[in-house]
């Protein structure tokens, strides 16, 4: 895909995890508008995908890069945050879910004694 007359070379194509967890800001800081569909509710649950998977492509054909080693030093910084991001994400859910999990044993417990 080409947009503006620019090949997106391959050494850009990629996972972005800052285009998947931050789409919103990442788009608006990227100048690619696309991830704003993020708002819409239901969709932006495949769209989150969608920009992580096009994030790249759509960054390069949008910036005006040098290289690609410039681009991948900025998007890095992204990438970095989206995965740490996404890390304590995971953290929080099963937290919360063996918080609710020893909330129930402990109150099926007492209804038991």
């Amino acid at each position: 895909m080409q947009e503006n007359d620019k090949v997106v070379p391959v050494g850009v194509k990629g996972w972005n995890w800052g285009a998947f967890m931050y789409n919103i800001f990442w788009g608006i800081g990227n100048k690619t508008y696309l991830p704003l569909l993020c708002l819409i509710p239901l969709f932006n649950i495949i769209w989150v995908f969608v920009c992580g998977f096009k994030g790249n492509e759509w960054a390069w054909q949008k910036g005006n890069y040098k290289d690609v080693e410039t681009f991948k030093a900025v998007q890095s910084t992204w990438n970095r945050a989206g995965l740490v991001q996404f890390i304590i994400a995971i953290v929080v859910i099963i937290l919360y879910f063996l918080f609710f999990a020893a909330l129930f044993s402990s109150i099926s417990n007492s209804y038991s004694n």
